[in-house]
C-alpha cells in the first residue's frame, strides 16, 4: 500500500484535518491547518494534535517502501508553541532496517519556526 493510500484510509487524519502533501520512498510531507478546535486552554495548539500530525507523517514515510509497518516507539520534543495557521511535518527514514526502521519528523509552522521534532522506530510486519 502506498503512503497516499494509507493516509487516505486514515479516518483520524480526516478528523484532525491532516493531509498528505507529498511522499516518496523513505520520506513524506503532510500539513494540518490549526484552528480553534486544536487549541488547548492556554490558547496554543494541543500537543496531542501536533504529535498526531507527526505520527501520521512518520507512518507515511515508514510505509512508503511497500511493507506493512507499525510504530514501535516514538519520542517528541516540543520546542515552540504552535498557534492557529498551518503546521507542516516532514519525515525521513534515516535507518532502513529490514525489521526495525527509524525515522525523524520535523514539524514547522507557516513562518518556518521549528515547533517540534519527533523520532521513532517502526516494526515491519510483512512485505
Amino acid at each position: 500500500m502506498s503512503a497516499t493510500e494509507l493516509f487516505g484510509k486514515d479516518h483520524f487524519a480526516d478528523l484532525i484535518g491532516a493531509e498528505l502533501v507529498n511522499a516518496g520512498e523513505g520520506w513524506a510531507k503532510a500539513r494540518m491547518l490549526v484552528t480553534d478546535k486544536h487549541l488547548n486552554g492556554n490558547g496554543v495548539c494541543q500537543g496531542g494534535a501536533i504529535f498526531a500530525l507527526a505520527d501520521l507523517t512518520h507512518a507515511a514515510a515508514m510505509n512508503s517502501h511497500g511493507m506493512n509497518t507499525v510504530s514501535a516507539n516514538s519520542n517528541i520534543v516540543f520546542l515552540n508553541p504552535a498557534h492557529e495557521g498551518w503546521l507542516y511535518a516532514e519525515a525521513h527514514v534515516v535507518a532502513d532496517h529490514h525489521k526495525l526502521p527509524f525515522a525523524e519528523v520535523k514539524i514547522t509552522d507557516q513562518r518556518g519556526t521549528v515547533i517540534a521534532i519527533m523520532s521513532g522506530s517502526g516494526y515491519r510486519l510483512s512485505r
